[in-house]
């Protein structure tokens, strides 16, 4: 797949991302609007509340008391919505974060797949290139050896061995085919206050693979960083931990 085609799918998600987060920003405005004057409220109560407390009535206490204890719940209620609405909000561009995330792995295995097919028919054709040249070469030394001998210059007891046989042509060397394993090529740009992981301190992206040592200082790693390309059998720990393991 084309990067266009990922940046186009990218975007096409992000279209109605704006609108939803500034109705949920203009939300948590209002809630906390309301909240603020509600406590106002229960101050301006609290305080006639204890100036008169000496000359109230017990009825009169318990009146201002229960008034007191369902504004401090409708507070409750409008920052209990506050917070529901800021997870909403905080869900919802983290969707996009992990899109994004398995979009980038995506495009970066094609890249990947990519150069080691160039690499591939690159060696093909060196190698082709290379046995024409020793081919050439064999021919052009039989030529020389053809043109410079004669007859005349070979001795009788060699002359008769020669006429028996044919020359052979040289082997043509094969060299050895390497393919080489193309480094990352993506820098992603790391959002300060997202946490990162791993050797390479970036942040999470791809499959990751957690560290069993429940000390571990890391916990999390990529599978490239770490050279595994399928989840392991049974329990795995990071280079610096199995280190340790094994020097006690």
């Amino acid at each position: 797949m084309a990067t266009a085609v990922y940046l186009e799918h990218y975007l096409d998600s992000l279209e109605t991302l704006p609108l939803e987060l500034q109705r949920n920003f203009t939300l948590m405005r209002e809630l906390d609007t309301k909240a603020q004057e509600l406590l106002k409220n229960i101050d301006s109560i609290a305080e006639e509340y204890l100036k008169n407390v000496r000359n109230l009535s017990p009825e009169q206490k318990t009146h201002h008391m229960e008034k007191i204890q369902k504004l401090f719940e409708k507070t409750k209620e409008y920052g209990d919505d506050k917070v529901q609405l800021a997870m909403q909000t905080y869900e919802m561009v983290d969707k996009h974060i992990r899109r994004l995330d398995a979009d980038l792995a995506r495009f970066e295995a094609d890249l990947k797949d990519k150069a080691l097919s160039m690499q591939s028919s690159d060696s093909e054709s060196s190698q082709k290139k290379k046995g024409r040249k020793s081919k050439e070469k064999g021919e052009k030394k039989k030529a020389r050896m053809r043109g410079t001998s004669s007859d005349e210059d070979i001795p009788k007891s060699a002359r008769k061995k020669l006429k028996g046989q044919v020359p052979l042509p040289e082997p043509v060397p094969v060299p050895a085919l390497g393919i080489t394993h193309p480094s990352d090529v993506l820098d992603m740009p790391v959002d300060p206050n997202e946490p990162t992981y791993c050797l390479c301190h970036q942040v999470s992206y791809g499959e990751m693979i957690g560290c069993d040592n429940p000390d571990c200082p890391i916990e999390w790693f990529h599978f490239a960083c770490v050279g595994l390309t399928s989840k392991p059998k049974g329990k795995w720990y990071c280079p610096k931990c199995s280190s340790e393991r094994k020097k006690k």
